[in-house]
């Protein structure tokens, strides 16, 4: 008797262990690497881009008109269309709206502030996305609660307005429609900007911007898109994911940021090869230049950190330093979000790539490479 009491006490463990355990959909095949594309080139360049590489397009921007959401021209509706046309060659690839972008959310602390406000944007997003067939919508408001473009307003309250906006746009748009934002990758927005365990079980993912962490601003020179940080420089994809993870995000809801464009600073000093010196930022360049801008022959000497594993040139006659992602850099950073579990890597933008033999091929050559083990 003590014999079959003591079996079925075992039954009953085994039976509550397993229904302890998340339930989650056996598909017997690893997560796949999102890789996801911002773009913001012009109609006519859609084709040329090797679409079945990515999992995910992004256009922008959209931007607001009074409270609704509003494709900005006919020229960017033509853009539109031909993204969505892009699912003739890659069935699997979500083409999304996104909202914003930096200077673009000028009135955003405003009209998120309100129900009204809110609830007609919402409504505006439902509509617009049935109309250009697109998958979901981007919020790219940069930033609630914090400084972002001078003149851009912001207040303590968009924090949780942000959260309210985001149950509002899920309300209107359903499960079945992707929403994501794209986030500062920097210490300040991490912290303050977003209430994140209210936000992140509402959406699919959200991208962080861990490029543009050395800026336009920025008085001193440093790595702009970094996967570490190092001692003199905090900022880095890792430093994001590590944040977020110590709170508790999941991180297959994670997607780091990648740069197809370089940010060139000028009157910097030969001091450390200029890393880390005091400069003012020039202008950018994109990736599909490089070739014909950085070279050896007008003075660029590469240089790379394996601390930050991040690439940097400097030119000694023209003091002038330059950081952006490279194709060893872009390789580490897709192993990294493979290696770590992430939901993706995205990067900014599609239009700065070449049409063959670029960061984007990096990018998927890796995935596949990784994904195969």
């Amino acid at each position: 008797m003590a014999r079959i009491v003591l079996q079925i006490v075992c039954l009953l463990t085994v039976v509550l262990n397993v229904f302890a355990q998340p339930q989650t959909k056996k598909t017997g095949k690893k997560q796949s690497l999102a890789v996801i594309a911002y773009y913001a080139g012009p109609a006519d360049r859609v084709d040329s881009f090797a679409a079945e590489k990515l999992t995910h397009i992004i256009f922008s921007f959209c931007h607001l008109k009074g409270n609704k959401l509003a494709i900005d021209n006919a020229r960017d509706t033509v853009t539109i269309q031909r993204l969505v046309a892009l699912k003739k060659r890659n069935p699997q690839l979500k083409v999304l709206l996104s909202l914003g972008g930096w200077g673009g959310c000028e009135t955003c602390s405003d009209v998120f502030s309100t129900d009204k406000g809110r609830e007609e944007f919402a409504r505006s997003v439902k509509h617009l996305l049935d109309y250009t067939k697109t998958d979901g919508l981007d919020l790219d408001w940069e930033y609630p609660a914090i400084q972002g473009p001078p003149g851009h307003k912001f207040m303590p309250e968009d924090k949780p307005n942000f959260t309210q906006l985001v149950t509002q746009l899920r309300k209107a748009v359903g499960p079945n429609k992707e929403i994501s934002f794209a986030a500062g990758g920097f210490t300040t927005f991490l912290e303050q900007s977003i209430e994140w365990k209210k936000v992140m079980p509402l959406l699919d993912r959200v991208n962080l911007m861990t490029y543009d962490l050395v800026h336009g601003y920025s008085t001193v020179t440093g790595h702009h898109t970094p996967i570490y940080s190092t001692p003199q420089q905090k900022e880095s994809a890792d430093n994001a994911v590590r944040y977020l993870d110590s709170i508790g995000i999941p991180r297959n809801k994670l997607v780091i940021g990648a740069a197809f464009y370089a940010r060139v600073f000028e009157n910097v000093d030969s001091v450390n090869n200029g890393l880390y010196q005091s400069g003012k930022f020039k202008h950018g360049i994109p990736f599909k230049a490089y070739p014909g801008e950085l070279t050896p022959e007008k003075g660029f000497v590469y240089h790379w950190d394996p601390v930050a594993h991040a690439p940097w040139m400097y030119n000694a006659k023209e003091k002038l330093f330059v950081t952006y992602d490279d194709t060893t850099s872009m390789r580490l950073k897709t192993a990294y979000a493979v290696d770590q579990k992430l939901n993706g890597i995205m990067f900014w933008q599609l239009g700065d790539d070449t049409y063959s033999n670029g960061l984007l091929d990096v990018i998927y050559n890796e995935k596949l490479k990784k994904q195969s083990k």
